[in-house]
């Protein structure tokens, strides 16, 4: 089965090359932590379509020039926030093949009623598979479970849990992979430090 890399060496090197082509990707993580560096890297490997769900393209824009991480020239589109499920299937018709698609956020999707939201997760991993793509929904733990992330989670091939802690002495990013269709799940989090980049943290836990 073809990988296609996501951009971040020790996470490739975990998962045997990266990402088996077609799949569906959930990337849950905290709003405070660094999760949106992971999506700048993920639009350097490959031509990339970014739907923003939250902020305007503009803003997405702006943000991916001012990345230290090399985002390379993604296409931004804002989507329609009365129908934003149609919207979407709409703009990944055009999802290039072997590309990368993102969409962040996944909240405002996931608040639809829940058979239509299947069915446009159905047309959408779909969509990803025949272009041989990779797709990231960017899926924010915000403490209210969203309506509809236990689908999410479901239909999706991969799950990516990005678990950030903070102490009086330090923050903590572990990344867990939970799920993974066409391969392994990993046996233990990747530890990262996430500041400017994603890289390893080699540093020692002391118990």
């Amino acid at each position: 089965m073809e990988r296609l890399a996501t951009g971040i060496p020790v996470l490739d090197r975990e998962l045997d090359g990266g990402l088996p082509a077609g799949s569906l990707v959930v990337l849950k993580a905290d709003p405070s932590s660094q999760s949106e560096l992971f999506l700048n890297t993920f639009t350097h490997v490959r031509e990339t379509l970014y739907l923003t769900t939250v902020r305007t393209a503009d803003a997405v824009g702006d943000a991916l020039s001012a990345s230290a991480v090399p985002t390379g020239d993604p296409r931004v589109e804002a989507l329609d926030g009365g129908e934003p499920l149609d919207d979407a299937l709409d703009r990944v018709s055009t999802l290039p093949d072997e590309g990368t698609l993102i969409v962040d956020s996944a909240e405002p999707l996931e608040d639809a009623e829940t058979g239509r939201y299947r069915s446009f997760l159905g047309d959408l991993r779909g969509t990803v598979d025949d272009a041989g793509a990779i797709g990231v929904l960017h899926a924010l733990d915000t403490g209210t479970r969203s309506r509809n992330r236990v689908v999410s989670e479901q239909v999706a091939d991969v799950v990516f849990d990005l678990r950030t802690t903070v102490s009086a002495t330090e923050i903590v990013n572990r990344l867990a992979v939970t799920k993974f269709r066409g391969g392994a799940a990993l046996e233990e989090p990747v530890k990262l430090k996430l500041t400017d980049t994603v890289s390893v943290d080699t540093s020692r836990d002391i118990a």
